[in-house]
């Protein structure tokens, strides 16, 4: 499970970075926006408000972060670009940022999942993969194979990125903790069959399980 949550670290840091980046590079032009053309925004983009404040909170389960040292993802976190994050009871850590700066990360959290996808299909790393469509929140996806050559190779591990991915982006764009879900399904290209479904983050769990048992 250390492994798991490592990579979801890694995205983490990663997206955090961008939106850091993007953000300096847009401060001047943002500041140029009068109150009421932000106001707009804000109203026109759905995006909690807290006491008239352009903040945006988003709490990540503590298994996200399991084995690693808090306080050093905390300080991490901050220095890529999160105004704040509060480590709270249940080990869970909430992000606080601003509007703008959550904006941004939706935007390369989206932009980031359909450049895999593009390189899943063109990179010839997972052959048996002649297609992946998928929904507008990134809670779907479906993987379209050759059957016998998928289920004779390690294709499948392209799943756990998307899994990995999807799963952080209904995280910061909203979901409950409790019950967010990216259902992963794949498809036989020659017979339209639905033979395999994976949910995340049931998934994980599994893996961790495993991983447990092995060790």
């Amino acid at each position: 499970m250390k492994k798991l949550t490592y990579m979801l670290f890694v995205l983490l840091v990663t997206f955090l970075a961008a939106c850091s980046a993007n953000e300096s590079a847009d401060n001047a032009s943002e500041s140029e926006k009068s109150t009421e053309q932000k106001q707009e925004e804000t109203e026109r983009e759905g995006v909690n408000v807290d006491k008239g404040l352009l903040n945006v909170e988003v709490t990540l389960p503590a298994s996200f972060f399991e084995g690693e040292d808090i306080d050093a993802v905390i300080a991490e976190a901050e220095k890529e670009g999160a105004r704040e994050v509060t480590k709270n009871e249940d080990g869970s850590l909430t992000y606080k940022m601003s509007k703008s700066e959550h904006k941004k990360m939706m935007t390369e959290m989206g932009t980031s999942i359909i450049d895999s996808i593009e390189d899943m299909k063109s990179s010839g790393d997972f052959v048996s993969i002649k297609d992946i469509t998928h929904n507008k929140s990134f809670s779907e996806f479906t993987l379209l194979v050759d059957r016998a050559s998928y289920e004779n190779s390690f294709d499948g591990f392209a799943i756990l990125g998307l899994g990995l991915q999807g799963s952080m982006y209904q995280l910061f764009n909203g979901a409950n903790l409790e019950n967010y879900k990216v259902t992963i399904s794949v498809k036989d290209e020659a017979t339209q069959e639905v033979f395999d479904e994976i949910i995340y983050p049931d998934a994980l769990e599994e893996m961790g399980e495993t991983e447990e048992t092995t060790e």
